[in-house]
């Protein structure tokens, strides 16, 4: 759910490009639509609804085959249909290269109805598509090449020439993670992962913010080598300590301020279960998500 989430954001952060290439369409006005689908409740945290001239874009993003994708497409497509009265144009775009006959499917079929929607591999399209808008660069790394590896080195240079630092910073982050789909975890911190914490606002503040020699190192350890103990005792413990400060800074950032009953519960956790959490929480909703996670997990 999370590269879901992920690719929501980027969609969301300039859809134009997304509009160009998936439909053809040079168009002007572009709107997000932030709702509820009536008439019951329905979860569509994870995707994209686009308003595009007289039509509604819905763009889902997954990494694997769901069986209840063509029933769930149905569903989607019945209450925006029946919220905007337009057509309503529905694309799944699967991001993962996987052999199962799972991602083929692209209708739902019961005794009396037939639904369709357009389903994209993104392994089978060219690269030289995403390579047109920068916004689509983070995607192109996944498509169509004979050489990955020299696709993500591409891309990497590309990122490296946009002038615009936050256009720069925010497309680097997206690449690197999505690249977690297809590059090994070395090649993409040789490549992305230096200029991603050089240039982290976040990062620059909680280090230049630690008073601690120690709690310097420990948090540069943590961003850069995930898992990777610390040698020396202090080293560890300064680690540690730096992992608590990025996990709370995530958290009020995405909740406000936490109760000190869950600030003292994050504190009292290691540093696997805080990398598991910096993980959880890229799907967590409320705050009360955050506490469940912490009430299942042993310390």
């Amino acid at each position: 759910m999370a590269y879901d989430n992920l690719c929501k954001s980027l969609v969301e952060s300039n859809p134009r490009p997304f509009v160009t290439w998936l439909l053809g369409e040079s168009v002007t006005e572009i709107n997000i639509l932030k709702t509820e689908l009536s008439v019951e409740p329905i979860r569509a945290d994870f995707v994209s609804f686009l308003e595009v001239g007289n039509q509604i874009l819905h763009l889902e993003f997954q990494t694997q085959a769901d069986p209840e994708m063509p029933l769930r497409m149905l569903d989607y497509y019945t209450r925006l249909y029946r919220q905007y009265r337009r057509p309503v144009r529905q694309i799944v775009l699967f991001l993962r290269e996987t052999s199962s006959t799972g991602v083929q499917v692209d209708f739902f079929e019961s005794a009396s109805t037939r639904h369709h929607y357009q389903v994209i591999r993104l392994w089978e399209v060219a690269a030289t598509k995403l390579l047109a808008f920068p916004t689509l660069w983070p995607l192109a790394i996944l498509a169509k090449t004979e050489n990955p590896d020299n696709l993500l080195t591409d891309v990497t240079q590309r990122l490296e020439t946009l002038e615009n630092r936050e256009l720069r910073l925010s497309l680097t982050t997206y690449t690197y993670l999505l690249g977690g789909l297809k590059f090994k975890k070395e090649m993409l911190q040789q490549l992305l992962r230096e200029e991603i914490m050089r240039e982290s606002v976040t990062y620059r503040e909680l280090v230049e913010s630690s008073e601690q020699r120690g709690l310097q190192l420990g948090l540069q350890q943590g961003i850069q080598q995930g898992i990777q103990r610390g040698r020396q005792e202090g080293r560890q413990e300064g680690r540690q300590e730096g992992e608590v400060l990025l996990t709370l800074r995530l958290l009020q950032h995405k909740f406000g301020p936490l109760s000190d009953d869950l600030r003292q519960q994050i504190c009292s956790l290691g540093i696997p279960q805080l990398e598991s959490l910096a993980e959880a929480l890229l799907d967590f909703q409320t705050p009360t998500d955050l506490a469940t996670w912490l009430n299942q997990t042993p310390n």
